[in-house]
């Protein structure tokens, strides 16, 4: 019962600025009109709504990371989260007490961006499948943010959060096909879980089964599980040291 009770604190601090909310949702979604409408131009493949409209899914959730990280360094730095010691909450109470609050977030975003992708001439099948990819990413993203919460300042939370969504968005290959560019971004994006996110979610999307997309799957969900497990560790961690 105190895990939702906290849960609910942080759901009304996240949702108290409504600007930034707002603008973190508006941001993909301009992003998703601009690439799709190169697509009228330039047919590449790459930028139709078929195929951006998934990419800009995942690449979305990389600003939950700073809204996560945030968050928890703010409470961190001032004495909320010092009277929370004193509860019987555990670590992992803690972590999934802060993730809860942007489930809905991420939910209205997936939303947004398909009806965006359906208005800009895209369709799409197996969208309940898809949850099966978007919600581990999600999952990987408040992960990060906790675990950048937990350990940096607010200070280095808004530089190094915002350096790392840049990094995600040129190695997720939501904006060009990693393969087709090959190298480094190839290599560096498919050791990571966001390009095997975006191809998952593109081919399932697109009426692919999903035992097609099993070997990007488990990639993903290997991931989230560290980095939750990674995130608990962390604060169990700095509490220890309170």
């Amino acid at each position: 019962m105190k895990l939702f009770s906290l849960a609910n604190r942080n759901f009304k601090e996240l949702y108290r600025d409504p600007v930034s909310v707002i603008l973190g949702l508006a941001l993909p979604v301009i992003m998703l009109v601009l690439f799709t409408s190169i697509y009228k131009r330039v047919q590449l493949p790459h930028f139709s709504p078929q195929w951006m409209t998934p990419g800009v899914i995942v690449f979305s959730f990389a600003f939950l990371i700073m809204f996560a990280a945030v968050l928890l360094a703010n409470d961190r730095e001032s004495s909320f989260l010092i009277r929370l010691f004193t509860t019987p909450l555990t670590s992992s109470d803690f972590i999934f007490a802060y993730l809860i609050p942007f489930i809905p977030l991420a939910v209205i975003q997936i939303v947004i961006c398909l009806i965006t992708g359906v208005i800009m001439g895209g369709s799409f099948v197996n969208i309940m499948l898809s949850l099966i990819i978007f919600f581990p990413v999600l999952m990987i993203c408040i992960s990060i943010g906790m675990i950048m919460g937990t350990l940096f300042t607010m200070t280095q939370v808004t530089a190094f959060g915002s350096a790392l969504v840049t990094f995600i968005g040129l190695f997720c290959g939501a904006w060009a096909p990693l393969k087709e560019m090959g190298g480094i971004f190839e290599t560096i994006g498919y050791a990571l879980p966001f390009a095997h996110a975006v191809d998952a979610s593109k081919y399932l999307l697109s009426g692919s089964s999903f035992s097609e997309i099993l070997g990007n799957f488990y990639w993903v969900l290997i991931y989230s599980i560290i980095l939750v497990a990674a995130a608990i560790l962390s604060f169990r961690w700095k509490m220890k040291q309170r």
